[in-house]
């Protein structure tokens, strides 16, 4: 793992990092257990399980899903983006087979994002109201993935943008020098801020994609007015509940996850 002054670096100009081996084969493995133990309908009709809001989605589980909420490997690179105060605001899982489409290429912030003022091809100074940033998804992966696969894919830098995603790019992103499909093995982790322009590639892998999203946004920011559940039956350390706590100013309202 590099030093945290590159990989802030990195996180900064790419707007998202692989950090690989954070878990090790053992963690995959029983993480795969148990979503093998919920027996999920064969994906294509659907591509997610165990979502929240509402309830505590696959959180319930199992303690090992819990353990991802604050591994201590993040923690500090989620506080490049989110400061010291910030709360999980979403989660899903992600599942393809071999021959399952692309999704559509996004951003939930930014210049691409549906709110944004911003014009194709003419420069934009975001105002102060509009949300640029706040927002930052990290992507256990249970299986590997990659450009031979498929699964995350991005446009690097794109965070940054100021112009509105051309719509040659998003009809055939598969066809665009500029998005990429990182390398990211079983047992690593991708983040990403919501801000970047992001997708998912066909999924080509013999194997299943397994992946978990767990949503993180600065703890005076929310998605939505529902909320993520705390698991029931689960011990969760006192850090981790902070996580589940409702919006509020930070350092005010809020206290410091550090």
């Amino acid at each position: 793992m590099s030093d945290l002054q590159t990989l802030q670096y990195l996180f900064d100009v790419q707007g998202y990092l692989v950090i690989e081996d954070v878990l090790d084969s053992d963690e995959v493995a029983e993480l795969n257990q148990r979503i093998d133990e919920q027996e999920l309908p064969t994906p294509g009709k659907v591509q997610r399980f165990g979502s929240a809001p509402d309830g505590s989605g696959f959180l319930q589980w199992g303690k090992s899903f819990c353990h991802l909420l604050d591994h201590p490997k993040i923690m500090e690179i989620l506080r490049f983006r989110l400061g010291d105060c910030f709360r999980l605001d979403r989660i899903y899982g992600m599942y393809m087979r071999e021959g399952m489409p692309r999704g559509g290429l996004h951003a939930d912030y930014g210049a691409s994002s549906p709110t944004s003022n911003a014009k194709p091809g003419e420069y934009y100074a975001f105002r102060d109201t509009e949300i640029t940033n706040g927002f930052v998804v990290v992507t256990w992966n249970l299986a590997n993935t990659g450009p031979e696969y498929g699964g995350f894919c991005c446009i690097p830098g794109s965070h940054k943008s100021n112009y509105k995603l051309p719509h040659e790019i998003a009809a055939a992103p598969e066809n665009a020098p500029c998005v990429v499909i990182p390398n990211a093995p079983a047992g690593s982790a991708i983040l990403f801020s919501e801000a970047l322009t992001h997708g998912t590639a066909a999924w080509n892998g013999k194997h299943e994609r397994r992946s978990l999203l767990y949503k993180y946004c600065v703890s005076h920011m929310a998605w939505t007015s529902r909320r993520v559940a705390q698991p029931e039956d689960i011990e969760l350390t006192e850090r981790q509940k902070v996580l589940f706590r409702e919006p509020a100013d930070p350092h005010r309202h809020f206290p410091s996850l550090f």
